[in-house]
């Protein structure tokens, strides 16, 4: 399989600078938390997974879910993110990829990252049930909410890279 299979678009200069700018991205978006009068925040950085997921499939999903939470992961000195955020990126592109529309490769991503999440910060990284419980819900929501803009947002950055 080549590489311009592997994303299904055409492999150019410009492609390749989207690329690079949606790995990059969440990083600096993903300080940014947005507060709910429910008590949790949304987070900014899974829309750029979820369209380069959409734009470059599996791998492109992996890159920016990778790249894209190295800072957050470092930040909290929680190595985990960046594994967690891959395995979200690759099974959204991968379910997209298989004929679900977006919305639902990000839910069943996330249903599929979920059981990662919950052993590594309860287990590994020790934080609370509780807290870890406010997170899931809090990324479910944003994942959700990230997804349906990323539906409408998707289409006008391939034809961009095409």
């Amino acid at each position: 399989m080549t590489l311009a299979k592997t994303f299904d678009i055409d492999i150019n200069r410009k492609s390749l600078l989207m690329l690079l700018v949606l790995g990059i991205l969440p990083n600096l978006i993903g300080a940014i938390n947005l507060p709910t009068i429910w008590g949790f925040k949304i987070h900014l950085f899974q829309i750029v997974i979820f369209v380069s997921a959409a734009v470059y499939g599996p791998v492109g999903g992996m890159i920016s879910g990778g790249l894209g939470s190295t800072y957050t992961a470092m930040m909290l000195g929680n190595p985990y993110i960046i594994i967690g955020n891959i395995i979200l990126g690759t099974f959204t592109g991968i379910l997209f990829r298989k004929g679900f529309n977006i919305t639902l490769a990000v839910i069943v991503a996330y249903l599929i990252q979920l059981p990662f999440l919950w052993i590594t910060n309860v287990y590994l990284v020790k934080m609370p049930s509780a807290l870890v419980t406010k997170i899931v819900i809090a990324l479910l929501v944003s994942n959700i909410f990230w997804a349906v803009i990323a539906k409408f947002s998707y289409p006008k950055i391939k034809e961009w890279v095409e």
